[in-house]
C-alpha cells in the first residue's frame, strides 16, 4: 500500500458533503465549529472569494481547496457592491443547497463538508498539516486536469442528490483528499504539506519510514544513503516538510501505534517494541504528549466506541504476532 492510502487508512477518516454553495456578490456565509474531531474543507469550483479563520482573510480563487485543521467557526465572504446579503438554505436528500437571500447571479461554485478523523493517527496526521492548509490545485495542468475531472463528477451527483448520493459524495470527498495530499505542485501558502514533497530523496526517506516505523532512523544513516551531509539533510528535510526529522520519525511512530492500538490485540508494551521505543514509559510519554492520552486510555475509549456488539473482548490482552526488536527511545 502506497503511503498516502496508509496515512488515510490509519486516520480512519470519513468523508461528509454538507452543502453546494451557490452564492451572488456581496454575501457572507457563516460556517459553524463542529466536534473536535471534525475537519472543515471547501473546494471552490468557480469564481472568487475570501475565507476567514481566526480573523485572517484567506483569498481563493477557482481549483483551490482549503482543509482547515483546527476546526472552528470561520466565514465565506464574496465581493460585491452594497450591505453584505444573508443566505438561504434548501436542504435536499443528501446535502444542502446554499445561496444568496437576496437571489442574484451566482459568482462563485463551491462545495463545503468535513472529514471526521480518529482520535489517534488521524488527529496526529491533520495536526502536521498547516491551518489552513490551502492550495492550487490549477497550478499544474496534471492537478487541474483532476479536480476537472472530479468537479463534473460531483456536480452531476449533486444535480441527482437521491439514492446512493451520500456515499458517492463521500467517495469523491475522500478522492479529494487523497489529491490534496500527493499533489506536490500544490503547495500549501500557510505552510508545507509533508506528504507531499517534491524531493524524491527525501520522498524515498519518508516512504521508508512510514512503511518501518519501528526500524533505527538516524541522521548520519539518512545522509548518507541520500548522499548528503549531516548538515544538508537536516536543512533539506525541515525546509521540505516543515518540521524536524527527530518529529516526523515520532509522529509516524505514534501513527502506526494509534493504528495497532485500535486494530491490533498486541498489548502496549508489545505495541511499544513494534514501532521502535525501548520503554513502555518511554512510549506512554511520548503517546500522551502528542494525542493527551495514555495508550492504555486511548484502546479503551476505541473500544468504547464501537460498542459491544463489535468490541473484541480480547483486544489488548493478546499477542496475536511476535513484535519487531525495539530500537527507538
Amino acid at each position: 500500500m502506497d503511503e498516502i492510502s496508509q496515512l488515510l487508512r490509519m486516520a480512519r477518516l470519513e468523508a461528509t458533503l454538507d452543502k453546494r454553495c451557490l452564492l451572488a456578490g456581496s454575501t457572507e456565509m457563516e460556517v459553524a465549529g463542529g466536534p473536535p474531531r471534525d475537519i472543515p474543507f471547501h473546494v471552490l469550483l468557480e469564481g472568487e472569494c475570501d475565507l476567514e479563520v481566526a480573523g485572517t482573510l484567506h483569498h481563493m480563487t477557482a481549483g483551490d481547496v482549503v482543509i482547515i485543521p483546527s476546526g472552528g467557526r470561520h466565514r465565506i465572504i464574496t465581493a460585491g457592491s452594497g450591505s453584505a446579503r444573508s443566505i438561504a438554505e434548501r436542504p435536499g436528500a443528501t446535502f444542502s443547497l446554499t445561496t444568496s437571500a437576496a437571489g442574484g447571479e451566482p459568482v462563485i461554485d463551491l462545495f463545503c463538508g468535513h472529514y471526521t478523523i480518529g482520535a489517534g493517527a488521524g488527529a496526529i496526521l491533520f495536526g502536521s498539516l498547516p491551518t489552513p492548509t490551502q492550495v492550487s490545485m490549477f497550478r499544474s495542468e496534471d492537478s487541474r486536469a483532476e479536480l476537472v475531472r472530479l468537479s463534473e463528477s460531483m456536480r452531476a451527483e449533486a444535480d441527482r442528490d437521491g439514492a446512493g448520493s451520500a456515499a458517492i459524495m463521500s467517495a469523491f470527498c475522500t478522492v479529494l483528499i487523497a489529491m490534496v495530499l500527493r499533489t506536490n505542485s500544490a503547495v500549501s501558502t500557510h505552510g508545507r504539506i509533508w506528504t507531499a514533497v517534491a524531493d524524491s530523496s527525501l520522498t524515498g526517506v519518508i516512504q521508508d519510514v512510514l512503511a518501518r516505523p519501528g526500524d533505527r532512523w538516524t541522521i548520519e544513516r539518512l545522509s548518507a544513503r541520500t548522499s548528503m551531509s549531516r548538515a544538508t539533510f537536516i536543512r533539506r528535510f525541515q525546509a521540505a516538510t516543515g518540521m524536524t526529522f527527530g518529529q516526523f520519525v515520532t509522529r509516524a511512530r505514534l501513527m502506526t501505534a494509534a493504528d495497532l492500538l485500535a486494530g491490533s490485540d498486541l498489548g502496549v508494551a508489545a505495541v511499544a517494541a513494534e514501532v521502535g521505543y525501548r520503554s513502555e514509559s518511554a512510549f506512554t510519554r511520548a503517546f500522551r504528549s502528542e494525542t493527551g492520552q495514555t495508550p492504555a486510555r486511548f484502546r479503551r475509549a476505541h473500544q468504547e466506541s464501537l460498542g459491544p456488539a463489535v468490541r473484541r473482548p480480547d483486544a489488548g490482552r493478546g499477542r496475536s504476532r511476535q513484535p519487531r526488536p525495539a530500537h527507538g527511545s
